[in-house]
């Protein structure tokens, strides 16, 4: 798990039944657009996500994806980013300058 994914769960996480889209998660959590597409992908690929298109009522705008974890999404994430936390509190006792920087996310 990447610091970058840690990053969007966390974010996701802020309000896991709310729908976003991806420019809004890109801006919470600091993550640029190019990377947030791919960190999304694979979050639906592992069933944690889920996305609608919303059409625009300007037909010359394109229809804007939104993301929301599923329910076992939200299990899943909130698990991985409690885990991600407690070895970095870890790293931090054990005096590690690497293992005890925080993920780059909020808390």
């Amino acid at each position: 798990m990447t610091d970058s994914t840690l990053q969007v769960l966390h974010a996701l996480l802020a309000d896991p039944t709310r729908e976003r889209y991806g420019l809004e998660l890109s801006k919470s959590s600091g993550i640029a657009h190019g990377t947030m597409y791919g960190i999304l992908v694979r979050l639906e690929d592992w069933g944690w996500l889920e996305n609608r298109l919303d059409y625009l009522p300007d037909r010359a705008t394109p229809p804007r994806r939104y993301y929301r974890l599923t329910s076992d999404g939200a299990v899943r994430a909130r698990a991985t980013v409690e885990q991600a936390e407690q070895r970095a509190t870890r790293g931090r006792r054990r005096g590690s300058p690497l293992l005890g920087k925080k993920a780059g996310y909020a808390t």
